[in-house]
């Protein structure tokens, strides 16, 4: 399983950002490798080959925009990647730049989102 996240300089891409790290890292290491975006986006090599090859393919999204989901899309027009937007987590949606929520409140949202995406895997 390759993951892919949304990795926007809001508050929700970060969130989105690092749920995708704890998944991959945490709590199914085994399973899950993760996709970096800026070069799967860029240029056809072995990022892009990664999400080419894979049997499934999860996108994390911070918003409904889906940008990761999107960009990858625009390169390989064929990928369809489960699609989660910040499942399970709880904090203010009015909240926008990443400093306006603590960083321990960050990572404790990031490792609810990551929860809930493994359960429903």
């Amino acid at each position: 399983m390759v993951v892919m996240a949304c990795e926007g300089a809001c508050l929700r891409g970060e969130l989105a950002r690092l749920a995708a790290n704890h998944l991959c890292d945490d709590l199914a290491p085994e399973r899950a490798a993760r996709l970096c975006l800026g070069g799967a986006f860029t240029k056809d090599t072995g990022q892009r080959n990664l999400a080419r090859q894979a049997e499934r393919v999860i996108a994390i999204e911070g918003c409904p925009i889906n940008c990761a989901s999107r960009m990858m899309q625009a390169v390989l027009p064929g990928l369809k990647p489960e699609v989660f937007h910040l499942e399970g987590a709880k904090f203010d949606p009015k909240l926008f730049s990443v400093k306006e929520l603590p960083e321990p409140e960050r990572k404790a949202c990031a490792l609810e989102v990551a929860r809930a995406v493994y359960a429903r895997l």
